[in-house]
């Protein structure tokens, strides 16, 4: 990123290409010399695994707290969709992108080797683009049901054809 595009959050940026850098160093070797260089591609691509579940899951307690006071979406969270600038969403779609080429390619290439764990690696990716956006992201405010801040009343009496008597259901995200 230039010094232009500098925004909050350019850290989760830059170690999501970091991230797409080992993997390719050490994936794309192994492809061409899988016994030379497949331990350390398949400890690479683990490691990647791991942080990424971690940062999954991190990235969603963040969410789940941002969701009491906005309006949260899967794609606005995970894919960036209208939540994150045009050059974060580029950066990280695109580190994620090329961690899963370089991972089915990879494991394309040698089927049934150490290289098949790099199909895992992207959740690194994805894990880092949710909690960019669940750090940073821009997200609707909930609107207030008449100040009140408490479950929605229950309506009295009986419904009409295809209209519930409860109130509709708010999720988590």
């Amino acid at each position: 990123m230039t010094q232009d595009d500098k925004v909050t959050g350019d850290r989760i940026v830059a170690a999501s290409w970091w991230g797409t850098a080992a993997l390719a160093a050490t994936a794309v070797p192994a492809a061409l010399a899988p016994d030379a260089v497949g331990p350390v591609a398949q400890a690479v691509a683990v490691v990647l695994f791991a942080a990424g579940i971690v940062v999954f899951l991190w990235a969603y307690a963040v969410a789940v707290g941002r969701s009491r006071a906005e309006e949260l979406s899967v794609v606005g969270i995970w894919f960036l969709s209208g939540s994150a600038p045009t050059a974060v969403r580029r950066h990280l779609l695109g580190a994620l992108a090329v961690q899963v080429a370089v991972g089915v390619t990879t494991a394309s290439v040698r089927p049934f080797t150490s290289l098949a764990f790099g199909v895992l690696a992207p959740l690194y990716g994805l894990g880092l683009a949710g909690l960019w956006a669940a750090r940073h992201g821009r997200f609707q405010l909930r609107p207030r049901s008449e100040g009140r801040s408490g479950p929605l009343p229950r309506s009295k009496g009986r419904s009409g054809p295809g209209q519930s008597s409860r109130p509709p259901r708010r999720g988590a995200i």
